[in-house]
């Protein structure tokens, strides 16, 4: 084992003391976004009811295959200690640490380095409108029971207001000692307004009178003129003036619209805050005054959304009616300049009603999310990742052809599993709809789409399907968190071409990832799938790495019928044939076949346990995890963001390890694969071991039958967790380390270059 390159900081041993979806995204999904479940923790028991052969008929004829309290012998959950689970704020935390050490690392391209400081930026917002809100919202109104972890909402209310306060002092840092002198080093300068030339403060005066000082409305605070709202996320400056006549001292706020540009190129490679331009012609803004100082300060509110389904007719109007509320949530963090005024800070403290752990002074510039947008306008190849144009997978490229593969040709002779960015999305799922939507002998296609691109292909192919007369059912989930408003925008576009639009059921977000096509071929009907782990997103495809399996199996296709006759009808069906399915089967599937894995290695059978996910918080699986290491089974979990379970602890999880990756890509598809006593079982799809998506969302696996894709799947997992590549482990007292060098100081591999790599080859050198 390699000597660890860094430690995450710990306040304490136990229980955790700490990212990239964000691209929530994190988190799910799109902006390495991060997604939040805001509830309050459930209890340790999360079963969904039934028996397991009720839920999966596949486990009806396996003898080995039984419910989770039917093993003899095993510890039951009094015998599991009480301190098992880590804390997921905490959890959540590591993980954005994780993402600013990337931005620390030397080793990294520099313009990438800077683009993992946006990406912590950005994270952390939707950290705070939503898991911090989550937690502001359950103190308010009493709900205050203990977290799985044993911590009260105040205790981890309290932690998260010290730790991230430290972690955004060592992000700040990094940008002003570290990532903006190297920038400068290399010829891109990222300076204030003091360090720029007479000639580029005369260009940028110009460009102020033209395109900012219209858009500009300052507000004055006085008995006539209340403390103006202040939106969350927006940009601000305090400024305080003063009139010469009376002497009287005043305070005005200005808000920098949001439409303009972060950073404003004052000559070539030369970038200003745009803040900076308004502060030093404040004059224009208040003639007659003298503008004695401003401050900079940004406020974050709680901006998750709620919608009770159940009292509402319409859940599209009602959606769109909590949009414009959103904007009104409680603060609950105020950003300053770390020179404020006390007394401009006091002001905003008292009229924004924040208290003093929810100040965060800073040194300026607030706000570097926007770093992403030079980073992705810097034409500067030699400061990013080199360039990689995924290939058509090989199982669909048509050799010596120019022509587009054909899709179905191809599915009729075997499945096809893709994993992007690897592997082309445009010319895998993209191409499979487009040629469903073009295809005379294609009468239906059944989508759902979770998020999507403004300007999207697949949206595209389904208005031109509907349009040509073919039945088009799309299932657009407008409670995509952060989404909403641009989904709500696509469902009245498909609408309007004539697609019936549908949102799922009432309580449950519709999050899988499922397509249907079905084709006339003679006298018989064929259905064409596609499940996935990934949103139906062309720009993210380039950035998140997902699997897909696209296949003509019948009983694939008689599952997705099936469930998106649920989703858009009065159908309760439960079981299905080729699928794990959330809220029912999902949750007890999974937990039977890690009690399976005990039994088969109780007879000496080859059994293991491993899972790639993002997240794993859930109490029945984490549980079934311990009394699955305490039999011996090898467990091995390959986690991007938050995990609850504490690996390597005698007697309860020794067997376990715990491994995160990060780096280029977002990790973003979720295996689940079992020994099965030589005849490995692995499935994938859209759901992590979250409470909302084994409960409140509609969440589909898919089992993966070809034994050669069963085989690339488990050699992906082995890659992912062996010791020579480059991940951080979670050690039994939460505490994550990293290791990216041998013992000699040489780089482990990094799996996303391996894979990109491997792709390289098999296409074959370049064309010169």
């Amino acid at each position: 084992m390699s000597e660890p390159t860094s430690r995450a900081a710990s306040a304490s041993p136990t229980p955790f003391d700490p990212h990239y979806d964000a691209h929530e995204a994190h988190d799910d999904d799109a902006r390495h976004d991060v997604a939040f479940d805001v509830a309050s923790s459930m209890p340790a028991d999360r079963s969904s009811g039934g028996t397991v052969s009720d839920l999966d008929p596949d486990l009806d004829s396996d003898p080995d295959v039984f419910p989770a309290d039917a093993l003899s012998g095993d510890a039951s959950e009094d015998d599991l200690p009480p301190d098992r689970f880590l804390d997921r704020e905490r959890s959540w935390l590591a993980f954005n640490e994780r993402v600013l050490e990337l931005a620390e690392d030397e080793e990294l391209p520099l313009l990438e380095r800077a683009n993992f400081l946006a990406i912590f930026a950005g994270n952390l917002d939707e950290f705070f409108m939503v898991r911090v809100a989550g937690l502001k919202r359950r103190i308010a109104t009493g709900v205050a029971t203990r977290s799985a972890s044993g911590l009260q909402p105040r205790e981890a209310l309290e932690h998260i207001w010290t730790r991230s306060r430290e972690l955004m002092a060592r992000h700040a840092d990094c940008y002003q000692r570290v990532i903006s002198p190297a920038l400068a080093e290399e010829g891109l300068h990222l300076i204030r307004w003091d360090g720029l030339t007479e000639k580029e403060q005369a260009r940028l005066f110009t460009l102020f009178r033209q395109r900012i000082y219209p858009v500009l409305t300052p507000l004055a605070v006085d008995p006539a003129h209340p403390f103006p709202y202040i939106s969350g996320l927006s940009l601000n400056l305090a400024a305080v003036v003063r009139n010469p006549v009376s002497g009287q001292q005043h305070f005005a706020r200005v808000k920098v619209p949001p439409l303009l540009s972060r950073f404003l190129e004052a000559s070539p490679q030369r970038y200003v805050p745009v803040e900076d331009v308004i502060a030093a012609h404040l004059e224009e803004l208040f003639p007659g005054m003298e503008v004695l100082a401003h401050h900079m300060f940004r406020v974050t509110r709680n901006e998750d959304l709620e919608v009770e389904e159940d009292d509402v007719e319409n859940l599209l109007q009602a959606l769109e009616k909590e949009l414009l509320r959103r904007r009104f949530g409680p603060p609950v963090r105020l950003e300053v300049e770390e020179s404020i005024d006390p007394y401009v800070l006091d002001l905003l403290v008292r009229e924004l009603n924040v208290s003093e752990a929810e100040v965060y002074p800073l040194p300026g510039p607030l706000d570097l999310t926007g770093l992403s947008g030079i980073v992705h306008a810097m034409d500067r190849p030699d400061l990013k990742y080199p360039k990689f144009v995924a290939g058509t997978q090989r199982d669909l490229a048509q050799v010596e052809s120019a022509k587009p593969p054909d899709i179905f040709a191809a599915l009729r002779e075997r499945d096809v599993l893709l994993h992007h960015p690897y592997d082309s999305f445009s010319t895998s799922v993209q191409a499979f709809l487009e040629q469903a939507a073009a295809d005379p002998d294609v009468l239906a296609i059944k989508q759902t789409l979770y998020r999507t691109s403004g300007d999207s292909p697949i949206v595209d192919a389904l208005i031109d399907a509907a349009e040509s007369g073919k039945q088009v059912l799309v299932l657009v989930e407008i409670k995509a968190r952060f989404d909403e408003q641009a989904n709500i925008k696509w469902a009245r576009k498909l609408e309007e071409s004539g697609c019936h639009v549908v949102h799922g059921l009432v309580g449950l977000k519709t999050h899988g990832k499922f397509s249907l096509v079905v084709r006339q071929e003679g006298d018989t009907l064929r259905r064409y799938a596609h499940v996935g782990t990934g949103n139906y997103h062309p720009k993210t495809a380039r950035l998140y790495e997902d699997l897909g399996l696209l296949t003509a199996d019948q009983q694939v296709g008689a599952d997705l019928s099936d469930l998106f006759n649920r989703l858009s009808g009065y159908s309760r069906r439960e079981s299905y044939r080729r699928l794990l399915v959330a809220p029912t089967s999902l949750r007890d599937g999974l937990v039977s076949r890690i009690h399976r894995e005990i039994r088969r290695h109780r007879a000496g059978e080859p059994a293991y346990v491993r899972f790639k996910l993002n997240s794993i918080v859930d109490e029945a699986v984490v549980d079934a995890l311990y009394r699955a290491s305490r039999a011996g089974v090898p467990v091995d979990l390959w986690v991007r963001g938050i995990c609850a379970l504490r690996p390597g602890v005698p007697g309860l999880s020794e067997t376990v390890r715990v491994r995160s990756v990060l780096g280029r890509f977002l990790e973003h598809s979720r295996i689940f694969a079992f020994g099965n006593g030589g005849d490995p079982e692995v499935w994938l799809g859209s759901a992590d071991m979250m409470h909302r998506n084994l409960d409140r969302r509609i969440e589909a696996l898919v089992r993966v039958p070809d034994p050669a894709h069963r085989a690339t799947l488990t050699r992906l997992l082995e890659t992912g967790m062996a010791d020579d590549t480059a991940s951080w482990h979670l050690g039994p007292d939460g505490e994550w380390t990293r290791y990216a060098h041998d013992a000699d100081g040489q780089p482990l591999r990094n799996i996303q270059e391996s894979l990109i790599e491997g792709r390289r080859r098999r296409r074959g050198p370049a064309p010169g």
